[in-house]
């Protein structure tokens, strides 16, 4: 899976940014998050936790 920023993830799950990111606050995704010591600031995330987001939420990402 290629490294998508923030902004793509969110239109491709029909939601908004802001969304997103209080999905990825939830405590299965911040455990994740934690792994690739991400920031709330970092715009483009890294294609292994695209993966893992999309499988989680069931998002399309093409």
């Amino acid at each position: 899976m290629r490294a998508m920023f923030k902004s793509e993830l969110a239109a491709a799950a029909g939601v908004s940014t802001r969304t997103l990111m209080r999905w990825l606050k939830e405590p299965y995704m911040k455990q994740q998050l934690a792994h690739f010591h991400l920031t709330s600031k970092q715009q483009k995330l890294p294609g292994k936790l695209v993966k893992i987001i999309c499988e989680h939420y069931v998002i399309d990402p093409n």
